[in-house]
């Protein structure tokens, strides 16, 4: 089958023109012939194999182009890349490989094209595009890669054992498209994955949390998640997510499960934001509530503490799979911690100084929390869904109403310590601690307006019942 279609850009007349002054076979391979006949758009990321030097096929080529774009060559990898317009071309030369068993490094030799779609992760990107002159744009489809775009199948157009076992990263990958494009994995390729699951250890924390990124970032990120864990990949990355499944019953009395729940969180947020953060604050919410799971007699299940040790557990999740130590982490730390806060205030009596702590202790991240807390309301029962949500609305106004009459979302005292310490000549000490404190505490509760004259009051008066003397006073004696 022909697709000249796929391939009209003027560049690819160029690349064919060129490659057959070289003698070269050259060809369009991988997502984006597999996002093309799928109707996912144009992908802007083209990669090009040819026969012969893929090197010395993108040197031609870029001066060829008008603009002669400059070549990035990766030697180690036998690559090189251009980029022309808004396009990034990545050329290769048709390879086969072999791998030791202690590495996902292959041992690479010059092969034929029939060699490189053979050395392909899944038949849907081993499908290739003819750039020759004979029968350009034609459909090269060895492993009938086609059919299982129409059936929505990942499977590996070799033996699955050899391909998960030589480069475990496929297996993430497997999972990553089936997340991105809700595709079925083939069974005995999905059997594959469970079996092969340890060699995952050889592969490096970034790329694997690179395609973690990649399966929380689709659309419904609980379908790569669910094969993460079917798999028994999740439990060797992720050990945080899978100590919360199961339900367990004491005395007629029964807990949610835990992890099935924070799965229906997480695709609930991510029908609202795209922030990566925000959706792993998501999946990490509740991880907190397999160590603090408690059984009272009089109670039932209780989880206390959940969110102050899920905000702990982050930093050490964090450092282990080596994501980012700094703003980021803080976020996800701050969005557990405060997770439960407003899910409280829209059950109970919201009162102003419950808001202006949430407000103070939320800060510029209170539309964010909110988002994730509504997120958290997976009630099957239409009457709770709908009062829940209600609640959450009355809450949301209230923040509105007391932001903007109390002005408390990241403010400081309106009396610093500077001020204090010359009024009472003072050397730094606890007691100035203690008077800034008290004046936060009283304009969080109300008591005095966020104002300077009614803080400097508060302040005098406080001073006065620590047993401190204004300077002025201090100076007539």
């Amino acid at each position: 089958m022909n697709y000249k279609n796929a391939i009209e850009n003027p560049v690819f007349e160029t690349i064919a023109a060129v490659a057959g002054e070289m003698g070269v076979e050259s060809y369009v391979i991988g997502g984006f012939v597999r996002d093309f006949l799928l109707e996912r758009g144009t992908p802007k990321d083209i990669d090009i194999v040819a026969v012969g030097s893929g090197i010395a096929l993108a040197k031609g080529v870029a001066k060829a182009l008008k603009e002669q774009p400059k070549v990035s060559v990766f030697k180690n990898f036998g690559t090189a890349m251009i980029k022309t317009d808004d396009l990034e071309l990545e050329f290769v030369g048709a390879r086969k490989e072999s791998y030791h068993f202690d590495s996902r490094k292959p041992v690479v030799e010059d092969g034929s094209l029939e060699d490189d779609q053979n050395r392909r992760d899944f038949t849907i990107n081993a499908l290739a595009l003819s750039l020759k002159k004979e029968n350009y744009g034609e459909l090269l489809d060895p492993f009938n890669g086609r059919e299982d775009l129409r059936h929505k199948i990942i499977r590996t157009p070799l033996d699955p054992d050899l391909t998960y076992s030589d480069d475990p990263l496929r297996m993430l990958r497997a999972i990553r498209f089936a997340s991105q494009l809700n595709f079925r994995i083939e069974k005995e390729s999905f059997e594959a994955i469970r079996r092969n699951r340890k060699r995952l250890k050889i592969i490096s924390r970034e790329r694997i949390v690179d395609e973690l990124n990649k399966i929380l970032l689709s659309d419904k990120p609980s379908i790569g998640f669910s094969l993460l864990y079917k798999t028994g990949l999740l439990e060797m990355i992720l050990p945080e997510l899978t100590n919360l499944s199961g339900i367990e019953e004491k005395e007629g009395q029964r807990h949610k499960d835990n992890f099935w729940h924070t799965l229906e969180v997480v695709d609930n947020i991510s029908e609202n934001t795209d922030d990566l953060w925000l959706r792993w604050a998501a999946l990490l919410h509740d991880i907190g509530k397999a160590p603090t799971k408690r059984f009272d007699k009089e109670i039932g299940w209780t989880f206390h503490g959940h969110e102050f040790v899920g905000s702990k557990m982050v930093s050490r999740l964090f450092r282990r799979l080596r994501l980012p130590l700094n703003e980021k982490m803080k976020f996800v730390q701050k969005m557990v911690l405060l997770s439960s806060r407003p899910i409280v205030l829209a059950q109970d009596l919201v009162t102003d100084s419950a808001v202006r702590r949430l407000i103070f202790d939320a800060g510029d991240h209170i539309e964010d929390l909110m988002t994730l807390c509504e997120a958290d309301i997976t009630t099957k029962n239409p009457r709770r869904y709908k009062k829940y949500h209600n609640n959450f609305r009355i809450v949301r106004d209230k923040i509105r109403e007391v932001e903007e009459r109390d002005h408390v979302r990241n403010f400081q005292p309106p009396v610093d310590g500077q001020e204090i310490m010359d009024f009472f000549d003072l050397r730094p000490s606890k007691e100035i601690g203690i008077i800034k404190d008290a004046i936060k505490e009283a304009i969080l509760e109300g008591e005095i307006p966020n104002e300077y004259e009614a803080a400097r009051a508060f302040m005098i008066e406080k001073g006065k019942k620590l047993g401190l003397t204004p300077k002025e006073n201090q100076d007539k004696k």
